[in-house]
């Protein structure tokens, strides 16, 4: 009897979300704030990325300043499936964005003292992230085949809400705002391109009735939404 092999499953995605923000002060094309993960890195090295990370324990603990408001809550629910998963995803977008780029969207707050390590200098400082201030535009799941894999949500905000000094961490390099002429040249994969289309969208006026989704079907990528 021949015994077959058994079938391969793909890797569970891992909660994350990343913080595009947008600087529109001045006339022309927006500038995007954008960085290069460092070579060392596992996942997409040397590609060009939005700050952000993975969802943390803490994340789910802490409390904003401020909740989501008008559309963006509803669209937040409907893509997160659960009020408290949706708030920590915001969460982890401003908490990731401060520690990659020292930018920080937040107002007077106590995001609790059982949130973690992760949140302490947010304690420190008497402030919590202003989810008011975010817009979820998109979403992406990295594929199957893939041996890390992310269902990544991609918030933005305008850059005038940010407050502090920027300065990498040494995660990400050539930390710096890029145009979004300039970003589309930087060597970035095809879901950090669909967003920065998708902000070029926004621009022009172009919005979607539902917060697009960048997956792949047998390694090919797909738009839904």
């Amino acid at each position: 009897m021949t015994v077959q092999p058994p079938v391969a499953r793909g890797i569970r995605p891992r909660d994350a979300a990343s913080l595009v923000l947008i600087d529109t002060a001045q006339q022309g094309e927006p500038r995007i704030l954008m960085g290069r993960r460092h070579s060392r890195m596992k996942f997409i090295p040397d590609a060009f990325v939005f700050p952000g990370g993975k969802l943390d324990a803490g994340d789910l603990l802490a409390k904003p300043a401020t909740p989501f408001t008008g559309e963006t809550a509803r669209r937040m629910e409907r893509a997160a499936s659960a009020r408290v998963k949706a708030q920590a995803l915001a969460m982890a977008a401003i908490r990731e964005t401060f520690e990659e780029t020292g930018l920080i969207i937040a107002g007077p707050g106590h995001v609790g003292a059982q949130a973690g390590a992760g949140w302490q200098p947010f304690l420190e400082r008497g402030l919590a992230p202003r989810l008011d201030l975010l817009e979820i535009i998109a979403r992406a799941i990295t594929p199957a085949s893939s041996p890390i894999r992310f269902h990544a949500r991609f918030f933005a905000a305008d850059a005038a809400a940010a407050t502090g000094e920027l300065q990498g961490s040494g995660e990400l390099e050539d930390l710096g705002w890029y145009t979004l002429t300039e970003a589309l040249k930087l060597p970035v994969i095809d879901v950090t391109e669909f967003v920065l289309n998708e902000i070029a969208r926004r621009h022009t006026g172009e919005t979607r009735p539902r917060i697009p989704l960048y997956c792949y079907r047998n390694d090919k990528p797909v738009v839904r939404g």
